[in-house]
């Protein structure tokens, strides 16, 4: 939601936000007080809404220049990014290719890292690893847990990157730096469903997916 917040008060338009029907931990459709919070944003600015369970190419609007991936925990697929006509992208929070995955926080508190940061990168078919549009660094203040550094310092240094990104390329400027697999990490989710990947066929399984969020943008 701050994501869209930023890019709406920058004056850029929003064609589409997509989000989780409702918070997690919450099950009554009809209050609104239960909604995502980005499907709350959008519903008073009359920015239409999918359920990101259900996202796909065809949801996306026409003239859509940008897709926005506020670190999201679904795959964008090939046909769903090739709707936007400039750039798809994401947040990742942490030093692209250091930490690829959907718990890099966790993993991050966990080694013990005394620095991490925020990465803007281009989607492509590889999960986090498109070539970076924007990277900044940050110190580990110690005592930090997964949830403190995020909220304190992660989420705020993303909304931040992504509305520079978006400026950029915005004014025809386009950052692409590959990044070095020799680099390279990759841990597993704790306690998490596998990545949602929603262009490929589901098959059945015992871990209900919680969806995730991400806004377009057009000009």
């Amino acid at each position: 939601m701050q994501v869209a917040d930023a890019l709406w008060d920058e004056g850029h338009r929003i064609a589409g936000v997509a989000a989780p029907r409702l918070r997690k931990g919450h099950s009554d459709e009809g209050n609104a007080l239960s909604w995502d919070r980005l499907r709350s944003w959008a519903y008073p600015r009359s920015v239409p809404w999918t359920d990101s369970a259900e996202l796909r190419a065809m949801h996306v609007p026409d003239g859509v220049d940008i897709i926005v991936a506020a670190h999201s925990h679904a795959f964008i697929g090939r046909r769903t990014r090739a709707r936007a006509a400039v750039a798809a992208i994401g947040y990742h929070p942490s030093l692209l290719p250091l930490h690829r995955g959907r718990d890099a926080i966790r993993w991050t508190v966990r080694d013990g890292d005394k620095v991490t940061g925020g990465s803007v990168y281009h989607l492509t078919e590889r999960t986090d690893g498109g070539p970076i549009a924007a990277q900044e660094h940050l110190l580990v203040p110690p005592g930090s847990t997964a949830q403190s550094l995020w909220r304190e310092h992660l989420a705020p240094l993303g909304v931040r990157l992504l509305v520079r990104v978006v400026a950029d390329l915005a004014e025809g400027r386009r950052i692409e730096v590959p990044q070095d697999e020799r680099m390279a990490t990759w841990e597993p989710a704790m306690d998490a469903p596998p990545l949602f990947k929603p262009e490929l066929i589901a098959l059945p399984g015992t871990a209900s997916v919680d969806g995730s969020r991400w806004a377009l943008h057009a000009r």
